[in-house]
Parts: C-alpha cells; structure tokens; sequence
C-alpha cells in the first residue's frame, strides 16, 4: 500500500511517519507540508523523502491511501477531498468535531467505497496491550481507573476544536471502549483555563458506565506540571496496577526508532513493570510490546487485500458520542445517557 502523510507537525512527525516506515506492506511516497523548516526536518528524519505542497499534489503523485494529521480544524474538508480523489483515509483523533460530522464522514467514505479508519493508535500502547492480556486474571472487572498526566502546557491546543478533552480524552475513551464495550451513562468534570483563542479545558475526569456493568473512570491534565501514567483495574478475583510511561513517544523523542529494532521495540522496562494481585500474593506482568505499526500494517492488508480496519470510522464513531456526551455533563452538570 502506497500512502502519504498530510501534515508534519509533531503528530506526523511522532506519531505517524515513523511508524508508517516500519509497518510491513506499506511504503511511504511523502508528506505534505508547506513549511520551509518542517520540509528540512522531513529530509532529515527520512533521507530522501519527497515533500508536497498540497494533499493533491500528493495524491496525483500516485498513493492508494492518505493520512490526515493537521490540526483538527482542517481534518473535515481533507478527509471528503481525499474520498473525492477515490483515496482510502486514515483521519488522526478526534476525525470529527460532533457525532453528526462523524456520521458524515463515515457515509461519504461508504458512498465511494473508500475505507475511512480513525487513528486511535494507543490501543497498541504498551500498558494497554498488557491489561489486555491480564484481564481474565482479575476475573469479572467491576472498576477500572485510567490516569494520563502530561507536562506539556505550550502544546495544549485553544479554541473551539482544542482542550485536553478532545486530544487525549479520545484517546482514552476509546481504550476504555474497546475494552470493555459502549458506553451506556457519562459524568464529567473539566478544568478550564484563559488562552488567546478563550476558554480551554486543560484537564478532565470522565466516568463511564458502560453496558456491560463495567465502571471506567478516565482523567488527564496537561498545565499542572505532573507527568504519570497509571491503571488501575479491581476484579472479582483481583486486581491489576500498572504505572508505567508513554514507551514508544519516548523511544521516539530519544532518536529511536521502529524500523530499527522491531523485535525490541515498544517494551516497558522491567522496574516500570504492572503488578498483578490475587490470593497467591502479587507478581509482576512482564510488559507487552506497544507496536503503533501494527495499526498501518492492518490498514495496509484492510487497502491490499480486504482484510479488516484496524479501527474503522463506523466505530469510532462510539468514540465521538462520548466526547458530546462529557462536554455537555461538565457545562451542565448532569449525567448523560447514551
């Protein structure tokens, strides 16, 4: 599968050009970007990497798929060009501002029979492809606490598509989601600040009911100089702690990267290891392998030979409601049912 990368920002230089050069069955054709620096960057990171001006330019430059990473303000009129173009899309999180635009996304990628996948990368983070595995340890899961504080004020993103609910609550919302099922009740609470573009959320506690009896409660911050990462799951037989870190960000953000190593990639380090607890005592879970390039080798095989999304928009979707839902809980102070 041939695909280019729309936007070099830190997300498409982070998140997504890294990975798309390690995925098997993909090849990177370039990235657009009509920033002077953002193009040396691009060289330097990938030698030898062509760089476009517009996403049509791209396009014409013969590409089966495109990914859109620009700010979310900009993704709704990209992803219908692309579809236009008769390109398969991968939009980055959240792929749409409400869940009436999501809907009409995934409708207009259906009528031209386009696949439309949404970047919900951390499923494949490393602590969260551990719980995964040790679920059936703790037994039936009554509770779980997800906690992901960020040291990153200069990056929260204002105005009316911006706040920390929207970056890193669709994150882990849909974590929470594909874990463990819909969503039936939300309540949530957000902290505001003043920025330029107005008021912003720059921290949020969100609490899910969801169908299956389960009860998820997901918070983040971004301007309060913390950074941990924690879970915590309580379960009929046992439960499960994890404070581990954002391994392959920081890999990246340390000049490594997946291609490289990818049997090594992506492991949390043994001190960082969770802990499971039962009536045996407690051990510690060895870390599972985050691997962000699994989502664009699936999406690849999904292009090349049909096989199913990694995350397909029509999901997603799920996603998108939960993020109306915790907006309007915090403004008006009320559960919302879904």
């Amino acid at each position: 599968m041939r695909i280019g990368v729309v936007g070099y920002g830190t997300g498409g230089r982070l998140f997504h050009v890294p990975y798309v050069v390690a995925a098997e069955g993909v090849e990177l054709v370039g990235v657009v970007t009509r920033s002077p620096e953002r193009t040396q960057q691009a060289q330097q990171d990938v030698p030898g990497l062509a760089v476009y001006d517009s996403m049509a330019e791209l396009i014409d430059a013969g590409v089966d798929a495109v990914t859109i990473t620009t700010p979310p303000e900009t993704r709704r009129e990209l992803v219908l060009e692309a579809i236009g173009r008769g390109v398969h899309v991968i939009a980055d999180k959240p792929f749409a501002p409400d869940p009436d635009g999501a809907r009409e996304l995934v409708a207009a990628a259906a009528e031209a029979g386009v696949l439309l996948s949404v970047y919900q990368n951390r499923r494949w983070d490393a602590d969260i492809r551990t719980l995964a595995a040790v679920l059936p340890s703790v037994g039936d899961v009554w509770r779980v606490e997800s906690r992901f504080d960020l040291d990153e004020p200069g990056s929260l993103d204002g105005g009316p598509t911006g706040g920390l609910l929207r970056d890193m609550g669709a994150h882990l919302f849909d974590q929470m989601i594909w874990l463990f099922g819909p969503v039936a009740r939300v309540t949530a609470h957000l902290d505001w600040i003043d920025q330029a573009d107005g008021p912003t959320d720059a921290g949020f506690v969100v609490s899910m009911t969801h169908e299956s009896g389960v009860y998820t409660t997901v918070s983040s911050s971004k301007c309060n100089r913390i950074e941990e990462r924690s879970l915590r799951v309580y379960g009929s037989v046992g439960s499960f702690t994890s404070n581990g870190t954002d391994v392959q960000t920081r890999q990246i953000k340390a000049g490594r990267r997946p291609a490289d190593d990818a049997a090594g990639w992506g492991y949390e380090d043994e001190s960082r290891w969770g802990v499971l607890h039962t009536d045996d005592g407690k051990r510690s879970v060895p870390s599972e392998q985050g691997c962000y390039q699994e989502f664009y080798r699936q999406f690849g095989a999904a292009v090349d030979a049909g096989a199913p999304q990694p995350v397909p928009a029509s999901e997603a979707i799920a996603t998108i409601e939960v993020l109306a839902a915790a907006r309007r809980s915090a403004l008006e102070g009320v559960t919302v049912e879904l």
